[in-house]
Order: structure tokens, then sequence, then C-alpha cells
């Protein structure tokens, strides 16, 4: 197995992949360098990759790295968490996927359009799916925890849920009736049911945030809209 790990420098965090005649995919345009005998490729894009391609970063290809080395990803001011796939299918947010092993299948999913549209994602939302076996590098803001829902519900305000097993149904709703929704103070709710698992990424890194609030700068993978 390619070994993942995370390392931390001047409060930035950088995912860096030991390959030992191994393969392992990325998000395009991830790498930041790397050494020893590594082959670069890259599937060339299909028809249906053009077309999501318009609506979503998510159909982009993704480069494979092959061989003996040590490759190091950007760095972010986020963070990252890594995710074992064990015989169960994931849906993960936009912008979530970050590397991936080679007994990963990388697949794609199309939210509902009328969940899309009330929870203000957009009217053709195309997500990543990771299955199969192996480790998964996700791109987060702060730290994640793994919680389980049996036949319940979790709501949360803003992007909280980085991702879901595929056997949890998502939707948008308001907190209460749209009076006692505007007296709180509460806009629509992200929501998302059934049993399951879902990735949840409660709070940011002080300097993830900071540097938004003072700059304002939409930084990938906020946690609020």
């Amino acid at each position: 197995m390619a070994g993942f790990s995370v390392r931390e420098v001047e409060g930035m965090r950088q995912v860096r992949i030991a390959l030992d005649e191994e393969t392992v995919r990325t998000r395009r345009g991830a790498l930041s360098n790397l050494h020893g005998n590594i082959r670069v490729t890259a599937r060339l894009p299909r028809p249906g990759d053009l077309f999501r391609s318009m609506f979503t970063n998510e159909a982009r290809v993704r480069p494979s790295y092959s061989g003996t080395g040590v490759i190091n990803l950007q760095p972010s001011l986020g963070g990252y968490h890594m995710l074992g796939v064990e015989d169960q299918r994931w849906v993960l947010e936009p912008g979530v996927f970050w590397a991936a092993e080679e007994g990963v299948r990388l697949g794609l999913y199309r939210e509902r359009i009328i969940p899309s549209l009330w929870a203000g994602d957009g009217l053709l939302v195309w997500k990543t799916t990771v299955a199969g076996h192996g480790d998964v590098a996700i791109n987060a803001p702060g730290p994640v925890d793994v919680v389980s829902l049996e036949n319940e519900e979790l709501r949360v305000q803003g992007r909280l849920v980085l991702g879901r097993t595929a056997g949890l149904r998502f939707s948008s709703r308001r907190a209460s009736t749209f009076f006692r929704s505007f007296l709180v103070g509460q806009r629509r709710l992200r929501v998302f049911s059934g049993t399951g698992k879902v990735l949840v990424c409660w709070t940011p890194y002080w300097n993830h945030h900071m540097y938004q609030r003072m700059t304002g700068e939409d930084i990938e993978g906020s946690l609020f809209e």
C-alpha cells in the first residue's frame, strides 16, 4: 500500500505519499514536487467528461503517478483527512477529493436537482465517488469526525459535511416554519438521513478561518455559505 502521511510546517499542512512500485491518482493540479523513479500519466477526457466540466471541476482528468519515490502535494492552510475505503461507496462534496490509491475506484454522482437548488448548490451538481479498497486523502478546512447514523437525521447549517456513504439521502429544509426560521436567524439546513456514515468538519483551523476573514477571499472548502 502507498504510504500516505500529512506533515505540518509553519501552520500549513501537506500530503506526502511514498510509493514502492505503486500507483496513486490525485486531483488535477495537486502536485507540488516529486523525486524518484515516478511516471506521470493522464487519461484523455471522454465526451462525457468534457460535458460535465462545463458545470463542475469534479469531471476533470485526474493524473496518475506510478513507480518508486515520494510525492508531495500542494500545501494548504486547511488540512487533510485520511479516509480508509473498505467495501463502502462514499459520495464526496465538490472540491474534497485530493488523492487515492490505485485500489480505489473513482466515479461521479449527480445530486438530485431539487435538493441541490434548495441548498443553493446549483442545477447540475456532480460529486466524486470513491469505492473499493485503499486510502483516500480528502481536502478539509479543519479536523474531521466520522458520525454514524442509524435510521436518523443529521441537520447542519453550512457545508459542514464533506462526504457521506451512498446509502444516505441528501435534502434541504427550513429549521422550522418560515416565520420561526426568520425569527431565530436560521437559513435552510442541509439534511442527511438514513443509515450510514458522514464525514463532518465541525470547526475550521484557526489560521484558515482568520485568513478568510481578513482577506475576504473565498477559500475552497469553507465551512460557511
